[in-house]
């Protein structure tokens, strides 16, 4: 009779028990953290080619998604630019000026707010000279944020890249540097889904707040198309409007 092994007698290890899956939203986040640490440690430097698609899912071990919306931001704050076809480039940083906006000056909802009433000022100017002087490849451009905004409604996705993508392309095609200068200044942060919660805490719940977004943007995107200056400016008033109000109703009075 063969001898039974007790627990003593180089009893097996137990199994380790299965890591719990990392969410989506937390995978982004590391992603950008990652890279902007190579640029800024010099193991990444200005115009160098960041790895492929491929290759970073398998360094980090995410989905293509994911590859894919951390690139965006990247994109959206500056970081880096993307040429079709070729790869996506670091980008030399931004020069320093004296007009400055941090992370830290969005302490409260009062600074969110107070930013929006910026952008409000400038991006409706904005989408009016943009229906004055887009080019089909602005359109273009703005489509595939449009549709990327569509995508990630129903991916589980906060939409941050996209959105910001779209308010950019509009800033582009004004043909005045100046405006795209600021928006690449401000990043992503001039959304304030990256500083609160709002998709998440709209009464009407997320998908529906998200999906109004959408709507909005689509109504700035049809009338720069059409070439109509006017409502152009009306149409991204009415929605930097509407969110400055959405976080008025919905927002505490501080985000600690």
């Amino acid at each position: 009779m063969l001898p039974v092994k007790t627990l003593g007698d180089d009893a097996m290890p137990l199994a380790a028990p299965p890591l719990r899956p990392r969410r989506q939203r937390g995978l982004v986040p590391e992603i950008v953290d990652t890279l902007t640490a190579d640029v800024r440690e010099g193991r990444l430097q200005t115009g160098d080619k960041l790895p492929t698609e491929s290759e970073l899912m398998t360094r980090f071990a995410v989905s293509r998604t994911v590859v894919r919306e951390a690139i965006s931001r990247l994109q959206a704050s500056g970081q880096v630019e993307t040429r079709h076809g070729i790869g996506t480039f670091v980008m030399a940083p931004p020069e320093q000026s004296n007009f400055r906006v941090a992370p830290e000056d969005f302490a409260t909802v009062a600074d969110v707010i107070s930013l929006l009433e910026l952008r409000i000022s400038l991006e409706s100017e904005a989408a009016s000279l943009a229906a004055q002087r887009r080019d089909d490849s602005h359109l273009q451009n703005m489509a595939a944020a449009l549709a990327a905004f569509e995508a990630s409604i129903d991916d589980v996705s906060d939409a941050v890249p996209s959105d910001f993508q779209f308010h950019m392309e509009v800033a582009r095609a004004t043909g005045n540097r100046h405006f795209a200068d600021l928006m690449t200044y401000l990043g992503t942060m001039i959304i304030p889904r990256t500083r609160l919660n709002t998709a998440s805490s709209a009464p009407e719940g997320r998908l529906a707040y998200l999906r109004r977004v959408h709507g909005e943007h689509q109504s700035i995107y049809d009338a720069i198309r059409l070439r109509e200056p006017e409502a152009a400016r009306q149409a991204m008033r009415l929605h930097l409007s509407n969110s400055r109000e959405r976080l008025r109703r919905a927002q505490p009075d501080s985000l600690a």
